[in-house]
């Protein structure tokens, strides 16, 4: 893997060729030529640290495209996706507090919990978080199979984010599932803004939502996303697949910054933040 950006003097100045060996991410050869460590994918994706104020919530979303605009080829991300990119998506997720994910997506994908691993234990220990981050499922009608390991065997609770009007049978059988049920809306869906802050009441503010697009559309929308991670996949796929974010379109687009740039493969992974 080798960063492409940001770009420093050094990097700038060496020919290609040089600085084999060197260890910096940065030099043509140092990095470049070996898989980088978690320990490094970790501190390049590093979340903002705690202002004055303490640490405010920071919704970040890790999505993956083909060339073509493709977010899935036949339902799924996987097929477009890569070793690295896996590699990315499992350090995101460590990194995180808790994963805000559609239900749809948790259909489709065959969301299980996300397991504690041994590699994150101690940076995870060092920023006062569990063995592993929280699941939380969007969802309006709850229609769910609460018999699946994401709601009987997580190492944490999985939450359900819902909206007031939710059905209550449906509230009740989530419950008793183990789940617990945020109410993040005064209808059958959630205001965006407000999930938000329902999580970090919860002490949840390092968030990272994994889609799918109709849910990455609603945070865009709402203006509530901080930060999009998204793999370029070199593959061209046609069809008709969703694009990364869906729904109704903004009526002036959002503007994003380039924060870094990483390649291998072919594949790009690039971190936008919002301006």
């Amino acid at each position: 893997m080798r960063r492409l950006f940001p770009v420093t003097d050094e990097t700038a100045a060496q020919a290609p060729g040089e600085g084999r060996n060197t260890g910096d991410a940065s030099a043509p050869g140092g990095l470049a030529g070996r898989e980088w460590t978690l320990a490094e994918l970790a501190a390049a994706y590093a979340y903002p640290e705690p202002g004055a104020a303490g640490r405010e919530p920071w919704l970040r979303a890790n999505m993956v495209s083909t060339l073509d605009g493709a977010a899935q080829h036949e339902g799924r991300s996987q097929p477009i996706s890569s070793a690295a990119d896996m590699r990315i998506f499992g350090t995101l997720r460590a990194l995180a507090d808790v994963v805000v994910v559609g239900a749809e997506t948790v259909r489709q994908e065959g969301y299980r919990p996300a397991r504690a691993r041994k590699e994150f234990e101690a940076l995870r220990e060092a920023a006062g978080q569990g063995p592993a981050p929280a699941i939380a499922v969007v969802t309006a009608s709850l229609e769910l199979d609460f018999t699946l390991p994401l709601f009987t065997s997580p190492l944490v609770p999985t939450l359900i984010l819902t909206g007031a009007a939710a059905a209550p049978d449906r509230v009740a059988e989530a419950e008793r599932a183990g789940a617990r049920v945020v109410i993040a809306g005064d209808g059958m869906g959630i205001d965006p803004a407000r999930a938000v802050r329902a999580l970090a009441e919860l002490g949840h503010t390092r968030l990272l939502t994994e889609g799918g697009p109709r849910l990455l559309g609603q945070f865009v929308a709402s203006g509530v996303l901080d930060e999009l991670c998204l793999t370029v996949s070199p593959m061209l796929t046609a069809g008709d697949a969703q694009r990364i974010a869906g729904g109704p379109s903004v009526p002036v687009p959002h503007r994003f910054t380039l924060a870094s740039l990483l390649e291998e493969d072919g594949f790009l992974f690039s971190r936008y933040r919002r301006t």
